[in-house]
């Protein structure tokens, strides 16, 4: 053997030496679970405070004890979630970094497809869906009028966009049900977009603006006090806040189904048994008294599946927002 070959197989037995000792290998399969001792982050898209915040810090208290590890909420606001979600996509994916997101993130794959760097199936994977709310479409009393069936036939007797509704600004759950509202009845109510819930409920009640599809929490009183009228809640099914009201897609528009719903969503690669792991945690914790209590607080109830079902779940909110944007050309403003 000449020096040259001897080199090169002493640098080999070297180098594999080095790997065995290291504990890598080039084909190591991805560790099958959240790695002891380390703290678990639930990255928060929004400020402190409001819903999606509320409900992550309550999921964490329980997290942590079912997991049996630190489970901590870190606020990353900005972009309309996209910071956030931009982060847990370039995270590593051992379960440690984890993203609680509203239905806004769905959106944001069209509406802010040039600034949202993460996509669905790409950079992220769902885990399980944490909890859902419906929106209720109130009017103000001088509208004169108390079903969907009303509301339609008098937007359709005005000129296009001469009735107003309320918006808690472009590209929210709010302008979104409006807009896919509109297209779903065949008329054109003028939008609204506010930065601020109390200048809302002020021209609401002023009667500045005659319409609202609002979440509910915020709007109970008025309805109760007879200050606005409940018409319908925009879910599948009837909400238990408001089970007088029916649904829109009851009152004449079937198939119409928005829910406002927050969802854990880990960077795609996390493997299976990290992800079903997570899923069943999240579970226990939804069935935790206090849990549902504090749901409830904000309007929310639980809302379960399988990883599997949430994926595709969250696929078809994609698309069919998707839809409703480009339809009302709000990619083009």
């Amino acid at each position: 053997m000449t020096l040259s070959k001897k080199r090169i197989l002493f640098r080999s037995v070297a180098f594999a030496a080095a790997v065995t000792l290291s504990g890598f290998h080039p084909n190591a399969a991805p560790a099958q679970d959240i790695p002891a001792g380390k703290p678990i982050h639930l990255i928060v898209g929004f400020a402190p405070g409001g819903a999606t915040d509320i409900v992550a810090r309550v999921l964490a208290t329980r997290l942590s004890e079912h997991l049996g590890q630190q489970v901590i909420v870190e606020n990353r606001s900005g972009g309309g979630g996209t910071i956030a979600t931009d982060q847990v996509g370039r995270s590593d994916p051992d379960g440690t970094t984890l993203l609680v997101t509203p239905l806004a993130n769905a959106v944001n794959e069209t509406l802010a497809a040039k600034t949202l760097k993460a996509k669905f199936g790409e950079h992220l994977t769902g885990v399980a869906p944490v909890a859902e709310t419906a929106n209720v479409l109130v009017v103000n009393p001088s509208l004169n009028v108390k079903t969907v069936g009303e509301l339609i036939a008098l937007a359709k007797s005005r000129p296009p966009g001469d009735i107003l509704a309320a918006s808690s600004g472009r590209g929210t759950s709010t302008h979104l049900t409006t807009e896919l509202f509109n297209l779903m009845a065949g008329i054109k109510l003028g939008v609204v977009h506010y930065r601020g819930g109390g200048d809302i409920t002020k021209d609401l009640l002023s009667g500045q603006v005659k319409l609202m599809f609002a979440t509910i929490a915020p709007v109970l009183q008025y309805i109760r006090a007879g200050s606005l009228h409940g018409i319908a809640t925009t879910g599948p099914k009837r909400d238990s806040a408001l089970p007088e009201l029916p649904t829109v897609a009851e009152s004449g528009l079937p198939g119409f189904d928005v829910r406002l719903w927050l969802a854990i969503l880990a960077p795609a690669g996390t493997p299976r048994p990290i992800v079903d792991k997570l899923a069943a945690a999240i579970h226990k914790a939804q069935d935790a008294p206090e849990v549902k209590t504090a749901f409830a607080a904000q309007g929310f109830s639980p809302l379960t599946s399988s990883p599997d079902e949430f994926n595709k779940f969250y696929r078809d909110e994609i698309e069919k927002w998707r839809k409703v944007i480009e339809a009302a050309g709000l990619n083009k403003e």
